[in-house]
């Protein structure tokens, strides 16, 4: 079993950490006021950090204890400014619940009759500033509930209750997750998040109303050598990579081909790419060559034809064809500003068709993985049956 604790409040006799690592994160968050729970190992090398007060969204882990690498990223600029606004809180955070979809005649991030541009997109407080109510606290695991009512494009109101609940992984249930059993002399840090939503309303969600979705953004710190790699169904049709979200990914930055997408990880160059339905399958990760860490996500992915949702702006051929993994590579706007940098890998559920009390589940979990290159090679050929080497000589 592992420790949870709320921390609060930071002082000036506490020890000093490197910027980059979990310590370093810590006290910063301490010292801006911004509470948060810790699951952590036995010996204290693996910390998963849950704030409560940002929708239990997982704000960064590490697998080498306070002196450890923080995998997740914060937005310091924006919390050092201490500015929050109606329309976004770019606070950052590896693992963050929100719900789909994002644009067209359904989306919950513009009112009704509005065009969809920037000006006009306002993500809804509960998935942005809202606290969750713990339900239960033990060592390892801590589970919220929310309760919520969101009106989409279409003006359809969603009475929503909304479950999520945060736990640490041990050594076994990470070998069962993986389907085998992890050589020693690795660093780990592993989590599960259970995601709810529940219709509390007295109307079904239909094709006609919308279908809110579960989704799941994880923001993560990039190298120069960073890579995501998705596996995809090289039977299935259609394409296999949506890349029109901020025009079309050069070739030198994404290669889709031998059942593997690569996407060139820097935080230099803006731009998103998705993985349809018919395509995705359950797992997908990156690779950072620098400090040798494999992140993996593995998630829960139903069989058979399922509706997944279009998060893309504006107006849409079809609302039910959606990506089910997303990543993002951030780099300079056209006025040469940037948020980050950082990388994001999305994952979401299908869309929730749902009778008046029924409830959607979307399971994630998140690892990260730090040692001997040969031996994250050995791991990424079990899942993946796929060399690691091949997908670190992509781009250079």
């Amino acid at each position: 079993m592992g420790t949870a604790m709320l921390v609060a409040g930071c002082t000036s006799s506490e020890k000093k950490y490197d910027m980059g690592s979990y310590g370093y994160d810590a006290a910063f968050l301490q010292a801006h006021g911004i509470e948060f729970l810790e699951l952590q190992s036995p010996d204290g090398e693996a910390k998963v950090m849950v704030v409560p007060s940002l929708q239990g969204r997982v704000m960064t882990s590490t697998a080498g204890g306070d002196e450890g690498n923080s995998f997740g990223w914060i937005n310091y600029r924006f919390l050092e400014a201490g500015e929050w606004n109606t329309q976004f809180n770019p606070v950052g955070g590896e693992e963050r619940f929100w719900i789909g979809p994002e644009g067209g005649a359904f989306s919950y991030y513009f009112k009704p009759g509005v065009e969809q541009v920037y000006e006009n997109w306002v993500v809804p407080p509960v998935i942005d500033t809202d606290s969750y109510h713990i339900e239960e606290q033990t060592a390892d695991r801590v589970r919220f509930s929310k309760s919520v009512e969101l009106v989409n494009a279409s003006g359809f109101t969603f009475s929503i209750g909304i479950g999520r609940t945060v736990s640490l992984l041990d050594a076994n249930a990470v070998d069962s997750l993986l389907g085998m059993k992890l050589p020693s002399g690795l660093a780990v840090v592993a989590y599960e998040s259970e995601n709810i939503l529940t219709n509390r309303g007295e109307a079904s969600w239909t094709k006609q109303t919308g279908l809110p979705s579960v989704w799941l953004l994880g923001m993560f710190n990039p190298t120069p050598t960073t890579t995501v790699f998705i596996p995809y169904e090289e039977q299935a049709e259609g394409p296999v990579v949506n890349d029109t979200y901020f025009g079309k990914v050069p070739s030198d930055r994404l290669v889709v081909a031998d059942g593997m997408v690569r996407f060139r990880i820097d935080g230099k160059y803006r731009s998103k790419i998705g993985v349809p339905g018919p395509r995705a399958m359950d797992v997908c990760g990156s690779y950072d060559t620098e400090r040798k860490v494999l992140t993996l996500l593995k998630f829960s992915r139903p069989e058979g034809p399922v509706d997944y949702v279009n998060g893309q702006w504006g107006e849409q051929e079809d609302a039910f064809n959606g990506d089910v993994i997303n990543a993002y590579n951030d780099g300079p706007v056209e006025d040469g500003s940037i948020m980050g940098p950082f990388y994001e890998i999305e994952t979401s559920s299908p869309g929730a068709a749902l009778s008046p009390g029924e409830s959607i589940l979307h399971r994630q979990s998140v690892l990260h993985i730090q040692g001997d290159e040969k031996i994250l090679g050995e791991i990424v050929r079990h899942l993946f049956d796929y060399d690691l080497d091949d997908i670190v000589k992509t781009f250079r």
